[in-house]
């Protein structure tokens, strides 16, 4: 069985990105460790759209390329409104100066975000050591037994 069939996150080296080389779903959710279900999820969504043959689909490089946008950028926590956005811009604008400004600025507020998350949990955490410290104080005091039984 493949890793998308165990739910197994699995790299497999890509083939030769050959101009012309048609994939298959199985073949894509392979290279980039994703379910085929994923995988056409994004296509109900409109953020690829493969060739059909009947009812089997065939994944162009660009659509491979475009995938790999999709999951970095829900990797970086974009939402798929935001990764939509990017995407029409990568196919309108040639120069690509309107997208990497608004890559831009979803970064620079990801980061201040991240930033804002780390002291929280800074000052999460030198709270709730300040409160350990307290219990064992309190439990030294009250129990001389406990007194080589806490980190201090």
């Amino acid at each position: 069985m493949s890793a998308r069939q165990h739910g197994r996150a699995r790299q497999v080296p890509p083939p030769d990105d050959d101009a012309d080389r048609l994939y298959t779903i199985g073949e894509l959710a392979d290279q980039l460790a994703v379910t085929t279900r994923a995988i056409r999820f994004y296509e109900a969504k409109g953020l690829i759209a493969p060739a059909r043959r009947g009812v089997a689909r065939s994944y162009a490089r660009r659509d491979r390329a475009r995938l790999k946008l999709i999951l970095r950028g829900k990797n970086l926590g974009f939402t798929l409104e935001e990764i939509a956005q990017y995407l029409m811009l990568y196919d309108a604008d040639p120069t690509q100066i309107t997208q990497t400004q608004m890559l831009l600025a979803r970064v620079e507020r990801a980061i201040e975000d991240l930033q804002e998350k780390r002291a929280d949990l800074d000052r999460t955490l030198r709270e709730l050591r300040d409160i350990r410290g307290g219990c064992i104080a309190h439990l030294k005091a009250k129990d001389p037994s406990t007194r080589s039984g806490f980190k201090g």
